[in-house]
């Protein structure tokens, strides 16, 4: 087995990536060639997409990225902006090549450490974070206007947006999604990803990335949704709600929406993202009665001691996010990019 590295202008290389991970099970969207260009594009992190070969057939992967901050360390992290990551490949051989040239790239960087986003666990013996879970369920089968699939609540509130006049429009654009995301994470003390970064979403996943947004009996946008499509899965990713849809119940018309847009869609699979547990939005998705599944994030440390918490729930961030809420959303805006590129 050989070890080799997907070059960029390597066209007929990235299809045989994307190939195998439409091919193989453990592999995610966000195994998927195109966060190569994507990342190297936006962020100008260097990119090491590892891929083993045997008898010319790629047989296992690895996406990483390298990111060198003078706040938060340097490290290669399986994958940066990826909820999932780490390796997929078809044997335990592939598994080893691969775990080898990723530490031997570590050292030779120069790096902390570095970062497997593992929805399963490999090695009981590495340091794990066990901070964040995935929210998961089926979508129902029948999805009408009884809504019986949802728990009661859930079904009071959407009936308490339609009434107050809020409905759901599709295929939207990140010019309209981007004000509503943004002012919802200064709202949380969280620095905004940069507005072209959405846009080389769209661009680099096409029909696979798109944008639903709640808007108001005017037609105003006052939530939305950036959504992933991979395989039989609905990925919703990014979000974003204003303040004044917070008491229309604009949330859940948003996720009941999208699970019959998914559906429409073919999808069967309801994906609500990672989530810290103890949050707000933890709670929120384990009141529709998602099913939470640990991610078991891995680490190899090799110049620090232990496992970096560049995460809001460490303490000593406590004062940085309770300013970060306090500014004007242009200042917000065009510091934020400059900051969350750091953070992965």
């Amino acid at each position: 087995m050989i070890v080799r590295q997907l070059q960029q202008n390597d066209t007929e290389k990235a299809q045989a990536w994307d190939c195998f991970v439409a091919s193989t099970p453990e592999a995610t969207f966000f195994h998927l060639s195109g966060w190569q260009e994507l990342i190297s594009r936006v962020f100008h992190h260097r990119c090491y997409f590892l891929y083993v070969e045997a008898d010319d057939q790629i047989v296992g992967i690895l996406p990483l990225a390298y990111v060198n901050s003078l706040l938060f360390g340097n490290a290669l992290i399986a994958l940066p902006f990826a909820v999932y990551g780490g390796i997929a490949a078809n044997n335990p051989i592939a598994v080893q090549a691969l775990e080898d040239e990723a530490i031997k790239l570590g050292k030779q960087l120069g790096v902390q450490h570095i970062e497997f986003r593992n929805t399963q666990p490999r090695h009981s013996d590495w340091p794990t974070q066990d901070l964040y879970v995935t929210f998961i369920r089926k979508i129902p089968t029948v999805l009408d206007e009884k809504m019986l699939c949802i728990p009661q609540k859930r079904r009071n509130m959407v009936r308490k947006a339609i009434k107050l006049g809020l409905h759901a429009t599709h295929n939207d654009s990140v010019d309209e999604f981007f004000p509503v995301y943004a002012e919802n994470v200064r709202d949380h003390g969280t620095p905004a990803l940069p507005k072209r970064y959405f846009s080389e979403l769209k661009r680099v996943f096409q029909d696979n990335c798109e944008i639903l947004t709640i808007r108001d009996k005017e037609g105003a946008p006052v939530s939305a949704i950036l959504s992933f499509y991979f395989r039989d899965r609905v990925m919703a990713y990014y979000a974003g709600e204003k303040a004044s849809a917070r008491n229309m119940a604009a949330n859940d018309l948003k996720y009941w929406e999208l699970m019959k847009r998914a559906a429409a869609r073919g999808c069967e699979i309801f994906d609500l993202g990672r989530s810290k547990k103890g949050t707000g939005s933890f709670e929120f998705k384990r009141l529709w009665e998602f099913e939470a599944q640990q991610l078991n994030y891995e680490y190899v440390l090799l110049n620090r001691n232990g496992i970096p918490q560049n995460n809001p729930m460490n303490p000593k961030y406590r004062l940085f996010i309770a300013m970060w809420q306090c500014l004007p959303i242009p200042v917000a805006n065009f510091i934020g990019p400059y900051l969350v590129r750091n953070l992965g």
